[in-house]
């Protein structure tokens, strides 16, 4: 793997080390269903546990079945970016950051997953009585690598149509 790979996957590694360091504070510090507001009426630390996906998608189906779903889909899509990584990576090196940060914030997840069953949330916001979902840093790590790589594969489409 030449080098600007070896920056990217320790990009990904990064978000991996910065995500379990949060999840690891919050989990330690907080009992679990308590805020601390930081900003009052619009940000809050709030440990929850989530067993779903993103807004609690398949929070109800059965533990077990969640567990190997869960596991063998975030295992297929990094092994699919990877592959992607090492076939195309060199033609397409603007796709390489966003695809680890990706990568680190499904193999954050996936950390909890195995160790807990479930994945621990604790960034909420909110406007009144209005919240987002909680969320976490692999999270926002995968929502601002799925928003870059949209951006590059819509620049990419201009420039080639």
């Amino acid at each position: 793997m030449n080098r600007r790979y070896t920056l990217f996957a320790a990009a990904a590694g990064l978000v991996v080390l910065f995500d379990q360091i949060t999840k690891y504070y919050i989990h330690e510090k907080m009992p679990l269903h308590s805020s601390i507001p930081v900003i009052e009426g619009f940000f809050n630390f709030t440990y929850i546990r989530n067993p779903g996906a993103a807004f609690g998608f398949l929070a109800t189906a059965p533990q077990a079945f969640r567990a190997v779903f869960f596991i063998a889909v975030t295992v297929a899509a990094i092994l699919l970016i990877l592959y992607y990584v090492r076939r195309y990576g060199s033609e397409e090196p603007q796709f390489m950051l966003p695809l680890f940060l990706i990568i680190g914030g499904a193999v954050g997840n996936l950390v909890d997953r195995v160790r807990f069953g479930d994945v621990i949330d604790f960034l909420d916001v909110y406007i009144g009585t209005h919240h987002w979902p909680a969320f976490n840093v692999a999270d926002s790590a995968i929502s601002v690598g799925a928003l870059l790589l949209l951006y590059e594969m819509l620049r990419k489409m201009r420039r080639s149509g």
